[in-house]
Order: structure tokens, then sequence, then C-alpha cells
């Protein structure tokens, strides 16, 4: 017979109710660590709004940044320590650089200066969460409030981004306010005095920092947790230099994200997020060593406690300002040997033989930017007019056919058209994709916008094949056409290339004042065709032209005019 048996589920509660720790039963404690892990799930999700609704707020201003790379490095610094601390996530602009370094728009040396200024920047949010020692917590928490009010009363897409922004800020110090509470409970409790204190060893403290940032994948929410910790008074491995190896450890799990992304990518992506990993491992290791000679076993007295608990009041100021500390210094040590962290990242990730891409395989996109859609947007915006570019070639190709009488041009023709749809096909599924991600109304006119403009270019790359088959016909029949008339014919598609060119500089460049010059030469390229197709019928009615070459004349300018339409489309879509 069991010893349970009898013992009814009321004699069990009475037991565990009668059960007290520090004035508490158990079922307080339960309820205490359920609230203590809700409140860490509330700062979390947060954190999460924050980023997320910064990220929509500063799109535009983050596709601008990225789009200013350039090899000085102390740029390279600034613009990942802003789109960093914009975005509230290291882990966003590691894996924007790896896509970046993975579509070949960035070079390593570039992506090195980039990584390390994301390391100063994702410092920003423990500098944030340190203000919940003072007692301005309060006013951040009615943020909260505020924020979803904006959300509910406003329409408006930029102000509703700007409530759950500040929604998701007062949630932040919700959740650190109500982790706090839960943990000045246990505070003065030996048991769990004895058992922060009892780990001790650097090196298991490293560990702690590395594995919790990996599966939390994030060192500020790591940073902040620690932070609200030490608000409430809870010293972690005795005191002194303890809590720094978890901070040290977190910068190494934060490569975590960068290390997943990179899978599957290119052999120069790879390396990217292998500077990371060696930028933090490496700057750790230093520090490492550093604190375990400055410390109270060597030399008498702890590094912590004769410089940040020093100089600063408040514990969780002493973190935070560590936090920055550590990502500055080793910014300044690492910055003047980023060639020497590209090569070491050359020789760990070998170079093989790449297969050759395919035209129509992306050259801006990557898929990681879909987690940033307003930097995505801006990069198929870019393989948008590659995609122009071909049919525009396509367009040459046929119209040098036309005119040379070769009939070779027609399976050129066809081979570019091929690549056009299927480019064509992937950026609107990725067009797609980014709107399904959530973005901001701007970012969804603009969706809109492209997706006309990749009907357009289909249709540019459609009029082309056309001119292949009056090739086709030509030569077949024998076709001979009025002297001159091939002259008049280049000098329209002349037209369409310069009309082409000024569309690139309106709508990728953004100078809006050429428009007027745009439309002008449209205007002339209807003109053009107007007078050929008069000239033509007057041809006829004296008997200059043979009649047999007046389908194919007609349609083709007529073609040709239309080709200015569609660039006229894409230039007043926008």
């Amino acid at each position: 017979m069991s010893i349970f048996e009898g013992l009814s589920s009321d004699i069990i509660k009475k037991a565990i109710n009668e059960y007290t720790l520090n004035g508490m039963s158990a079922w307080d404690h339960v309820a205490q660590i359920v609230m203590m892990l809700a409140a860490c799930g509330a700062f979390l999700v947060g954190f999460k709004f924050l980023s997320d609704n910064m990220e929509k707020l500063a799109g535009g201003a983050l596709k601008k940044l990225f789009n200013k790379t350039s090899d000085k490095k102390l740029i390279g610094v600034g613009i990942g320590a802003v789109s960093t601390a914009v975005v509230q996530s290291s882990g966003v602009t590691t894996v924007m650089v790896v896509g970046f370094v993975n579509a070949g728009i960035m070079s390593l040396y570039q992506a090195a200066s980039v990584i390390m200024g994301a390391n100063i920047g994702t410092t920003i949010t423990a500098q944030i969460a340190a203000l919940g020692s003072f007692d301005i917590a309060p006013i951040f928490i009615a943020l909260l409030f505020i924020g979803v009010l904006m959300e509910m009363l406003f329409k408006n897409d930029k102000i509703k981004s700007i409530g759950l922004a500040l929604a998701g800020l007062g949630l932040v110090f919700f959740g650190l306010e109500i982790m706090s509470s839960s943990m000045s409970i246990y505070k003065e409790l030996p048991a769990v005095k004895n058992f922060l204190e009892v780990i001790t060893n650097p090196f298991l403290l490293l560990l702690f920092g590395v594995v919790f940032t990996a599966l939390l994948q994030s060192s500020s929410a790591v940073t902040t947790i620690i932070i609200a910790m030490a608000i409430e008074g809870l010293v972690i491995g005795g005191g002194g230099n303890a809590v720094l190896y978890i901070i040290l450890g977190s910068n190494i799990g934060s490569c975590v994200t960068a290390l997943i992304s990179s899978i599957g990518t290119s052999v120069n992506a790879r390396r990217a997020s292998i500077i990371h990993l060696l930028f933090n491992v490496t700057g750790t290791l230093l520090f490492m060593i550093m604190l375990l000679i400055w410390s109270e076993d060597v030399v008498g007295y702890d590094f912590f406690k004769v410089t940040f608990a020093k100089w600063f009041k408040e514990p969780a100021t002493q973190i935070a300002m560590f936090h920055t500390f550590f990502n500055l210094i080793c910014t300044l040590i690492f910055l003047p040997f980023t060639k020497v962290l590209v090569k070491i990242s050359q020789l760990i990730v070998r170079e093989k033989k790449q297969k050759e891409k395919e035209p129509w395989e992306f050259v801006y996109m990557d898929k990681r930017f879909l987690n940033t859609p307003s930097v995505a947007l801006g990069q198929l915006k870019k393989e948008t007019f590659r995609m122009a570019d071909m049919s525009m070639n396509s367009l040459n190709i046929a119209f040098r056919g036309f005119i040379d009488r070769d009939l070779g041009a027609i399976d050129k023709v066809y081979a570019e058209n091929e690549n056009v749809a299927k480019l064509s096909g992937q950026i609107s599924d990725y067009l797609v994709r980014s709107s399904a991600v959530g973005v901001s109304l701007s970012d969804e006119k603009l969706v809109s916008t492209l997706h006309s403009n990749v009907g357009d270019i289909a249709r540019i790359a459609e009029l082309a094949d056309n001119v292949t088959k009056y090739t086709k016909r030509e030569v077949r029949d024998n076709l001979v056409f009025s002297e001159g008339i091939n002259a008049k014919l280049e000098i329209m598609h002349e037209k369409l290339q310069e009309q082409y060119t000024l569309v690139k500089s309106i709508v990728l460049d953004g100078k809006k004042e050429l428009i007027e010059q745009s439309d002008a030469l449209e205007d002339e390229i209807d003109e053009m065709r107007r007078n050929l197709v008069a000239e033509h019928i007057e041809r006829l009615s004296q008997g200059k032209c043979k009649p047999e070459n007046n389908t194919i004349f007609v349609n083709l300018v007529c073609n040709m005019e239309r080709i200015g339409d569609h660039l006229n489309f894409i230039v007043h879509s926008d």
C-alpha cells in the first residue's frame, strides 16, 4: 500500500499552506515567482514593441544611413551605433550587415566598423534601464497608458507607431518595476543570498552570461535583468568584479543571432559574422585577463570597486556604464586593426569557388532585410530598376536586330526576357512578404508603387519581344523600307534611352526637378510617332512605300511610343 494512499488533496493543500518561508506560504512564493516571470515577459514584449516601432518610424532614415556606407571607419562606427540605438537591437543591425555583405553591397572592411558601432549602440538600452533606479520610473510607466491611447484614438500611421513605441518603453519600465518588487522580497532571504553568492567562479559567471544571452538573443535584455537585480540590492557572486563577468559573457552570447543568420550565405557574409564574434570574444578575453589580475585575490581590491562603484552612486548606473565602457574601449582598441580582423576571418572561412549568380537572382536584396521592411523595400527598389535595365537591354537588342535584319537577336531577346520574368516574380514575392511583415503607411505606398513599376517594366520586355516578330517578318518576306526611315527610327530609339536615363535619376536619386524634362521628352516621342505614321501613310498614297510594309512599320513605331508611355507611368507612380 502506497504511503500517499488516503491523503486527500485538501490535506496536501493544507500542508503546503502551513509551510512558510520568510513569513510567506509556499503558494505565496509560487505566486511571486510567476509574477517575476510575467514581469520578465512584459519587459521583453515592451522591448520588442519599442524596437519594432522605432524601426518603422526611422525606416527612411535607416535606408539613407545604410546607403551612405563608406570606407571611412569612423563613419561606419557612427552608422552602426546610431542605427542600433534607434532600433534598440544590435542583432537587427548585424543581421542587416550580414545581408548587405551577402548581397555584395558592403565590403568586409566596411562591415567590420559598422559591427563595432552596433556594439556601442546596443548599450543605450542598459542606460535607459538604469534610470529605473531613480524616482522617474513612474513617469515612464505612465507612457504605457499614453501610448495605448495614442494608438487607439489616432488614425495616422506615424502617430500610432509613436504611441506603440511609447507604450513599449512604458512596458519595459513596468516589467522592470514588477521584477524589482518581486526580487525585493528575497534580497534578505539567506537561502537566496547564499545561492547568488555561491557562484563566484569567473568562468562559470561568464558561461552563464553567454548561455542566457544566447537563449534570449539579446545582450541588452540580459544586462537589463542584471540591472533590475542590482536595483533591489541582489548581489551576484559576492560582489566585486563578479557581475562584470556576466556582462562580458552577454557580449559573446549576442553573436549567436548573426551566426545563425549567416548559415547558407556567401563566404563573405559568414566572414562578417565571424568578425562580430572575433570582436566580442577577443575583447572579452582582454577584459577577463584584466579583471582576473585586478581582483581582491591578487592585488587586494577589485577593479569594479575602485572605478565604477566609486564614480557612480547607483549600482544600476555602475553596471550600465561598464557595459558602455567595455564596448567603447574595445572599439577604440580594434578599430585600427580592422584589416587584421578581416584577414583572420578570411583565414577561418576559406574561399571556395562560388557558383556564379544567374542574372535573375537578387543582387541588392537579401531575405534577411525582411526583418527591417523599410530597408528591404529600398533594396527591392534597386532590384526593380535592375529589372528595368534588363528590359531596356532587351529593347536595344531587339531594335538593333530589326535595323540590322539580324535573326540572331531573337534568341538573345528571348533569353533576356526569361530573366526579366523570373526576376519580376521574385520581386513581387518579396514585396508581398515585406507588406505581410507590417510596414508603415508610406512604405505600404511604396509597395503599391513598386508592384505597379514591375508591371510596366515587364510590359517593356513584352514590347521588345514584339519587335523581334517584326524582324522575323521583315527577313522572311524580304521587306525593304523607304530611304531615311531607319535613321528616324534610330532617333526615336535614342530618345527612349534618354528618357530612361532621366527616369532612373528621378526615381532612384530623387531628382524630381527632372520630371518636367522627362515629360517633355515623352511628348516628343508621341509627336514622332504621329509624324512617322502620317509620313508613312502619305508615302503609301504616293506609291513610294509597299503596302506589305504597313502593318510592321505602324506597329513598330506604336510599340516604341508605348514604351515611352510605360516609362512615364513609372515616373508618375511615385
